[in-house]
């Protein structure tokens, strides 16, 4: 029995060890707008999944949903540096818009956006300790959570393209300077799916558009 246990402890080590703390389940300082144009200044959280907001004013708990919010922004000490959000509508479907939550990495002519979301994966591992002598499996499924980013495209009149994180798709949101933002990744040896290559790109493509 006591061999049970100390295996069952480890194994949840093994769980814990993956466990981790992401932006959007931490407090923030920031401030939010909302569509009646009052601003709100407190602890910020933020459900990009649920379009929910989170404020901890004096401590107060107040919940916004997307529908009244015009924009928010964070100091997020993880990565030391403000977050700006914005609640834009977008077509879930044809002719039916909803508005969704939105983060800002870059603002121009043509705005890069992206949401995140918290994803749970499953993956096999062996126990080295294995509980097989009980009658068990030494393998089990070992679950850790991790970021996605969604990526989109804002164009000046307010329309939002969605951005699938395929290579070949990615030059088609560039269409006045194709060629040449074609050469800049190509030179600079930048990916299509690296958030900061993706903000590098957008701002050479908004570069050239300026000039």
């Amino acid at each position: 029995m006591r061999k049970s246990l100390i295996i069952f402890f480890l194994l949840q080590l093994g769980f814990l060890g993956y466990s981790q703390d992401f932006p959007s389940e931490l407090w923030h300082s920031g401030k939010l707008i909302l569509l009646s144009e009052d601003t709100i200044v407190g602890k910020l959280k933020y459900d990009l999944q649920n379009n929910l907001v989170q404020l901890n004013v004096k401590n107060v708990l107040q919940t916004y949903s997307a529908r009244k919010i015009l924009y928010f922004e964070i100091f997020d000490e993880t990565i030391d540096s403000y977050r700006h959000f914005y609640a834009l509508p977008y077509s879930v479907q044809r002719d039916y818009e909803v508005p969704l939550i939105f983060e800002v990495l870059y603002e121009g002519q043509l705005s890069l956006l992206c949401r995140e979301e918290v994803v749970t994966e499953s993956t096999p591992s062996y126990n080295a300790y294995p509980y097989s002598y009980y009658g068990g499996n030494p393998y089990y499924n070992q679950s850790r959570a991790r970021l996605e980013y969604k990526y989109y495209f804002l164009d000046a009149k307010g329309g939002i393209q969605n951005y699938n994180k395929k290579k070949n798709e990615l030059l088609t949101f560039f269409k006045k300077n194709q060629q040449q933002v074609k050469q800049y990744i190509k030179k600079n040896h930048l990916k299509h799916d690296l958030m900061r290559d993706l903000v590098r790109i957008t701002a050479y493509y908004n570069a050239l558009l300026d000039s």
